[in-house]
């Protein structure tokens, strides 16, 4: 049997945590599979005194992550403490220079440094995995990067974030508006105390951002991400979407078209028939288009302690086993520099809802500038509240009426266009809301 690899851990987190109790539950079964022990030598968090229910008492002990990462009794340093610069970015850097493989779950870091961080360690020899950094336990990293090698994919799209799915679903299941549920996530501990990064489709991006590299062969470019959250979604959109047949999912996708690549974030209208429409609660999905495999689809926990730890240690047990791979599935230097199609451009259905004033000729007005730029509707639904009770010899003020349009397939600058001319028209009283419709 080979020496023992040894490790240096930052960040005993609920990840971290949970990593040094699968190390020691499964260590005799990973040395046989992997040909050589794994051992833990060094630790490094920002509490030494917190009970975190493992024990390390025999571990050495790094108040510095930086002074872990180079030390020479650790072969592979393993990041776990999070975000995208800062002792997580100057930890990762020291690793590698010094020669160290990296095993990290940090996509804010990959997402906005994943470029530099993939050169400097092919410059070193050593490995960079990451597949802990994109949902959690579902292993698209490893498919993505190993199995569909053979394939040229078209389309990667999924559920990317728990907490926006486990939002969605309650606000359908239960008849709860987006603030209630939002608490409610916070108080069973899916969602933090400051959501934004979650619910404004920031989260998503980052873990889009690396599927894309590594589906399409492209540079990481965060920046050019199309983003939004799921915020302004009320529960007049949950019972539209019930009533037509879609269920409404935060989605990432990134797409190959002919003018380049597109990459966005934003609550979709898919078909309840779908496959991805029946993923409810915290799971996360991702489904895959190759044009030898076809659609593949992977479910599973995107987030969570044990389900995070099982992606990192297998990305261990790589490196034990000598499995050394470019970061992104190919060497840096054959990376294409992005290419944005622009959201824009994107062609597909959408959904339209408008809060009209109940005026003569409005909704004639409404449908003359959607078929001012184009756009063909397949269907109208004009859903009336019911009138304020009159005060006796006064007349109650006509309230504005929900109406819901769908398109057929148009372009995005299409609709945008159209409801720009509709708010200037003064027949609206609100911002109109549009999502678009993926037949994923």
């Amino acid at each position: 049997m080979q020496p023992s690899l040894r490790l240096g851990l930052a960040g005993l987190g609920t990840v971290g945590a949970s990593v040094v109790r699968l190390l020691n539950k499964h260590s005799k079964d990973l040395a046989v599979r992997c040909g050589r022990p794994i051992v833990l030598r060094g630790v490094s968090a920002r509490d030494r005194t917190r009970d975190r229910g493992i024990d390390i008492g025999n571990v050495n002990w790094f108040q510095d992550p930086v002074k872990l990462a180079m030390d020479p009794g650790i072969d592979v340093f393993v990041e776990l403490m999070g975000g995208s610069s800062g002792p997580a970015e100057d930890a990762v850097r020291a690793a590698l220079e010094t020669g160290k493989h990296v095993v990290t779950a940090n996509k804010a870091l990959l997402a906005r440094h994943g470029n530099d961080l993939a050169r400097l360690a092919e410059r070193k020899g050593v490995s960079l995995n990451f597949e802990a950094a994109v949902a959690g336990g579902i292993p698209v990293i490893k498919t993505l990067r190993e199995a569909l090698a053979g394939n040229s994919v078209s389309r990667v799209a999924g559920i990317l974030n728990g907490t926006c799915n486990y939002i969605l679903t309650r606000m359908e299941a239960e008849d709860m508006s987006f603030g209630d549920c939002l608490k409610e996530a916070q108080r069973l501990g899916y969602a933090e105390a400051d959501p934004t990064f979650d619910v404004g489709g920031f989260d998503a991006a980052h873990k889009l951002a690396l599927l894309t590299s590594l589906a399409f062969g492209s540079e990481i470019d965060v920046d050019s991400i199309y983003i939004e959250g799921i915020e302004r979604i009320t529960l007049a959109d949950i019972e539209a979407a019930d009533e037509l047949g879609y269920r409404l999912k935060l989605l990432g996708i990134a797409e190959r078209t002919e003018s380049g690549i597109e990459q966005r974030v934003h609550p979709t209208m898919v078909p309840k028939a779908s496959a991805i429409a029946r993923i409810d609660g915290v799971l996360n999905a991702v489904a895959i288009d190759g044009d030898f495999v076809g659609r593949l689809m992977l479910v599973g926990p995107g987030a969570g302690g044990d389900a995070t730890a099982s992606s990192v240690v297998g990305d261990i047990a790589d490196i034990a086993r000598g499995t050394a791979l470019a970061m992104m599935g190919r060497p840096s230097e054959h990376l294409e520099p992005y290419r944005p199609a622009g959201v824009r451009a994107h062609k597909g259905g959408y959904y339209v809802r408008l809060s009209v004033f109940d005026r003569p000729g409005a909704l004639a007005a409404i449908a003359g500038r959607m078929a001012e730029k184009g756009i063909s509707l397949e269907s109208i639904v004009q859903r009336r509240r019911a009138p304020h009770a009159a005060v006796v010899g006064t007349q109650a003020p006509a309230e504005p009426q929900s109406i819901i349009m769908i398109t057929y397939e148009t372009t995005e600058a299409a609709v945008r266009e159209a409801l720009d001319l509709i708010r200037n028209d003064g027949h609206v009283a609100d911002a109109p809301q549009f999502i678009r419709i993926e037949a994923l």
